[in-house]
């Protein structure tokens, strides 16, 4: 059985660098028999956080958050897309994820950071690292770390160049590590229900 794998996104500027990144993982995850999805936070375009999505009454969730939360209930992991902004997280990446908790639960969770600079994101993957722990997810300990976002794809969004290279290599141990924790997860749930 193949895993379903929710790629998540936040980005909302205009110049969108990391949906390189985004969409490239959605394929190379794809080429492992994997059934993965991007998520873009900026396509969805929820509100500033009002109301989580288990505060409305059964039936009475916007559509798109309804739909959204079908998608993460269904998933066996997922996989979070992260830019630095100002040595933290995206500002709409967080409020997409925060309009979800338990359907977050019992799933394990990677991180893909990436920044323009040479630090690749770090800050943000480790504030997610945290966050997403509190969430109910495992986070594994395999990272992806991307600098110099703007110069690791090409015009067809294939990896270019040393960054490019040193992507592709980093990424089957990440995914590996995702697999690892999907394929146990999976066989506890079914094995024995979670405890709340």
């Amino acid at each position: 059985m193949s895993d379903n794998i929710l790629i998540f996104y936040g980005s909302y500027r205009s110049d969108r660098q990391g949906i390189k990144l985004a969409r490239w993982l959605v394929d190379a995850f794809a080429a492992r028999g994997a059934n993965a999805e991007l998520i873009d936070a900026k396509a969805i375009d929820l509100p500033l956080l009002d109301r989580m999505y288990k505060e409305y009454p059964s039936g009475d969730a916007p559509a798109k958050l309804e739909a959204l939360a079908g998608k993460i209930k269904a998933a066996d992991a997922f996989v979070f897309v992260a830019g630095e902004y100002n040595w933290g997280v995206q500002p709409g990446l967080k409020n997409l994820t925060d309009h979800f908790l338990e359907e977050w639960f019992w799933r394990p969770a990677a991180i893909a950071s990436y920044s323009a600079g040479r630090f690749a994101g770090a800050r943000a993957g480790l504030q997610w690292h945290g966050t997403l722990s509190e969430m109910g997810m495992v986070v594994i300990s395999s990272a992806l770390a991307v600098g110099g976002i703007g110069h690791v794809f090409d015009a067809d969004g294939k990896p270019a160049g040393e960054g490019g290279a040193s992507l592709a290599r980093a990424f089957p141990r990440f995914a590996d590590d995702l697999a690892w924790w999907t394929e146990a997860a999976c066989a506890q749930r079914i094995r024995r229900d979670p405890p709340y």
